[in-house]
């Protein structure tokens, strides 16, 4: 999405509930990239849409989706319109989306039950890391592992030999997340690209009434009569939400 004008993105917020309002900026402060998700060839719809929602609710920002041969959908009832808060790239083989996180600075951590070179809580995370999660039957690709700085195993101790890939990335983010705050790592999103993910995700809320409300500011800025704002978000306000006052916050409008 194009960045919004700072007066812009105000007046559209001013039509947003009191809630929303409150709760955008203090979720930015929770957000990442220092972690962040990679599944490959992913052929449910509902599994894929299931990782998208547990990065969401791990405060994850970005999950890359690789197509070499077959195309993410999301499935609306398992995801519960949590893509829209995520940014997704997509890519058409493995290799370029792996090297492009490289380049980033990510180590690549493979998740795989077999020849693992280290278990999720042994795991050191001292950079920023990709979690790649191969498909449901045959896990991630030769590709993967040739390019892996690490393959991470999450201990088991039952008969069945893996878990479900959403289960996974689940399992994973809890842990992961929790040792990246815990220990002290510079994890929150810089302030440009707070910012930026702001303008998203204030266009997102703003959901069919963009164009008519951006259409009206143009409007009354060009007559010289630009509506007052109060200058939302007043960052030095803003604060993270303690995870036991999150319940039944569900984005109403």
């Amino acid at each position: 999405m194009p960045r919004l004008d700072r007066d812009l993105r105000t007046y559209l917020a001013s039509f947003l509930s009191d809630h929303r309002r409150e709760l955008l900026p203090r979720l930015l402060l929770h957000r990442t990239r220092f972690l962040t998700v990679v599944v490959e060839d992913i052929y449910q719809s509902h599994n894929a849409s299931a990782c998208v929602r547990s990065c969401d609710c791990f405060g994850v920002q970005d999950i890359h989706i690789i197509e070499n041969s077959t195309t993410y959908e999301v499935n609306d009832k398992v995801a519960l319109g949590s893509a829209q808060w995520l940014t997704t790239q997509r890519y058409e083989n493995t290799a370029s989306c792996l090297q492009s996180l490289k380049d980033r600075g990510y180590s690549i951590v493979m998740t795989s039950p077999h020849e693992p070179t280290c278990e999720l809580e042994t795991y050191q995370l001292t950079k920023p890391a990709a979690l790649v999660f191969g498909n449901e039957r045959f896990g991630a690709s030769d590709t993967v592992r040739e390019m892996a700085d690490d393959v991470l195993r999450i201990p088991m101790y039952g008969f069945t030999e893996s878990f479900n890939i959403s289960v996974a990335v689940a399992v994973c983010l809890h842990h992961l997340v929790w040792k990246m705050r815990e220990a002290g790592l510079p994890w929150q999103l810089p302030d440009d690209e707070r910012e930026g993910l702001l303008d998203e995700w204030v266009q997102a809320a703003s959901e069919g009434r963009m164009t008519s409300l951006q259409k009206r500011f143009n409007e009354l800025v060009a007559a010289g009569n630009p509506p007052p704002l109060d200058g939302w978000p007043h960052w030095e306000n803003v604060s993270p939400i303690p995870p036991a006052n999150r319940a039944n916050r569900r984005m109403r409008s």
